[in-house]
């Protein structure tokens, strides 16, 4: 197990979406077990593969000792409507006001390749849609407004600058 560097915005890494898992081998068991660690050193909830600069469907979750692995998610279904503060990783101490389905149906496949069927309500919900947004390169800034988008983006440049 290896803890991985978390992408941050700007990075465009983050931008470039992701590739459909279609090898479940050990490289695959080494990705997984290297974004478990990564989420759990960096304090996250979730964890998407194009996070850590892998463009490939997976994504992790840990939430209330609930432990989910999700390769090639997909959202069948979504309904209801939450306005709640979330943050991201690649967006490391902000938090801003999101609207996400309150309850999805979501589809995927485990490290053996049996796929996985379940309905998600509340906040996890809220962290499986945020997590598989990442997959299609879609970030939490996507979800502000426009005069919101741009002063979190000069937020962020002036931050990695200073670094």
């Amino acid at each position: 197990m290896a803890v991985r560097e978390v992408l941050v915005y700007p990075n465009q890494a983050l931008r470039a979406g992701a590739e459909a898992v279609t090898s479940f081998d050990g490289r695959l068991k080494k990705l997984i077990s290297d974004m478990w660690e990564t989420m759990y050193f960096s304090k996250g909830v979730g964890l998407a593969a194009p996070q850590i600069g892998v463009p490939l469907k997976v994504v992790v979750i840990d939430w209330e000792e609930n432990k989910y692995l999700l390769i090639n998610p997909v959202i069948l279904e979504q309904d209801g409507e939450e306005r709640l503060e979330e943050g991201c990783l690649s967006f490391p101490g902000i938090y801003e006001e999101v609207t996400r389905p309150n309850k999805v149906r979501v589809t995927w496949q485990d490290e053996n390749g049996a796929s996985r069927d379940e309905v998600m309500e509340g906040f996890i919900a809220r962290v499986f849609s945020h997590e598989i947004d990442h997959l299609s390169a879609k970030l939490l800034i996507d979800h502000l407004s426009p005069l919101k988008r741009r002063f979190l983006k000069k937020k962020m440049e002036r931050k990695n600058k200073a670094k």
